[in-house]
């Protein structure tokens, strides 16, 4: 199935292990190319590895790339946007689901640009349990590094009016589809 804007796909993560880790049952398709997948939820159901269940609670726009060995989940909240950046491998989408290898490691942005790494001992201990090559190790600590740039000078998608551009987006194919099912 060829993708669409405004399709509804699921979201696949996985460990290094090729374990399933979560699932995101529904995302829409905002945009996609060669490059960049861009998808949104809300009260998106998500399913734990453990199958804990638990909801999404306000909209979200979420990044996949295949250049960068990172996704980002921006998260618009009443008080600003947050982002949640995931050290991951690049997706890939197979017909099923958009599919990635989360590496432990994320970054939490604030509205003020403060940002915090989250799950360091979790990626150390993962690493080791699951021999995490050498070379995966070097490219996740470069990318790192970009993600950490990208965020300082506000570069796509660390910005507030390109967020917003495809939060009117999501509006509009919320929208859409509540006429199209009266």
């Amino acid at each position: 199935m060829s993708l669409k804007r405004g399709m509804k796909v699921q979201i696949h993560s996985y460990k290094h292990d090729r374990s399933l880790h979560r699932v995101w049952e529904t995302a829409t398709v905002l945009s996609f190319d060669e490059d960049t997948m861009i998808t949104a939820n809300k009260n998106t159901k998500v399913i734990e590895h453990n199958g804990r269940r638990w909801y999404t609670k306000e909209p979200a726009i979420c990044f996949f790339y295949e250049e960068y060995w990172f996704n980002v989940i921006a998260m618009l909240k009443k008080d600003g946007i947050y982002y949640y950046c995931n050290l991951s491998s690049p997706y890939v989408y197979d017909n099923e689901a958009i599919k990635y290898i989360d590496y432990d490691l994320d970054v939490k942005v604030f509205p003020d640009g403060k940002m915090i790494v989250l799950d360091e001992a979790e990626y150390e201990q993962h690493s080791s349990r699951m021999c995490y090559p050498e070379d995966i190790k070097e490219i996740i600590d470069q990318q790192m590094i970009v993600l950490q740039e990208k965020i300082k000078n506000k570069q796509e998608p660390f910005n507030e009016e390109y967020i917003k551009i495809y939060a009117k987006q999501y509006q509009d194919i919320l929208k859409k589809n509540k006429v199209k099912n009266k």
